[in-house]
């Protein structure tokens, strides 16, 4: 939380926050960084329903503003709030800053099921700052276009119905659908899981800093 705000501080005033299920002590904590009456309090129990308002949220704004879905697990490096905005100058419809490290492993060895041999087919941009590349998948930490959520909705609507999202699904039902997902490089943010860290940064450090 509070690296999400540090990070972001200059949109504070637009952050939105479906707590979900959280104590006093947690609500307390979330009103440090931002404004209360920026809080939801919510009693949904799953992540796929606390999306979901967040999406019928969005979709309530213009076209053309860019919406950023953040979960609560992910540590992002200063400058992405900059970062992330230079995918949509470049055309993108949808982005990330998670570099998922399946997208570097061999299916057999538990990778992404279209990286074969350690390795996605792409296309490979430049920005202000960075690079990105075309990926065929990411969470359910991303950004988009309004328009962009309202063009792919059915899709996204069908895997988010239940309890869990079925994010991968989505990703790629939406790129069939001719979606565009880039991906920045280096990753500019990562999920907190130990197992799936965005590789080349120094996480521990930004989070000892």
């Amino acid at each position: 939380m509070r690296n999400f705000c540090e990070v972001f501080q200059r949109h504070i005033d637009d952050i939105h926050i479906i707590a979900d299920n959280v104590s006093e002590q947690t609500y307390e904590m979330i009103c440090k960084y931002v404004d209360k009456k920026l809080v939801q309090r919510v009693s949904v129990g799953h992540g796929a329903g606390t999306f979901n308002l967040t999406l019928d949220a969005a979709l309530e704004l213009g076209d053309n503003e860019i919406v950023y879905f953040v979960e609560n697990d992910y540590l992002h490096r200063p400058g992405s709030d900059v970062i992330l905005q230079e995918a949509f100058a470049i055309g993108s419809e949808f982005a990330t800053l998670y570099d998922h490290p399946d997208k570097y492993q061999d299916p057999i060895d538990g990778g992404n099921p279209y990286c074969e041999g350690g390795a996605e087919d792409t296309r490979v941009y430049l920005s202000k700052s960075c690079h990105w590349k075309l990926t065929n998948s990411t969470t359910m930490t991303f950004a988009a276009k309004v328009k962009s959520l309202r063009t792919y909705l059915d899709i996204i609507k069908h895997h988010t119905k239940t309890r869990h999202p079925h994010d991968f699904e989505m990703w790629i039902d939406m790129r069939k659908a001719g979606a565009t997902l880039l991906s920045s490089i280096p990753g500019y943010s990562t999920h907190g899981d130990l197992g799936t860290i965005t590789p080349l940064a120094d996480w521990d450090g930004l989070v000892k800093g």
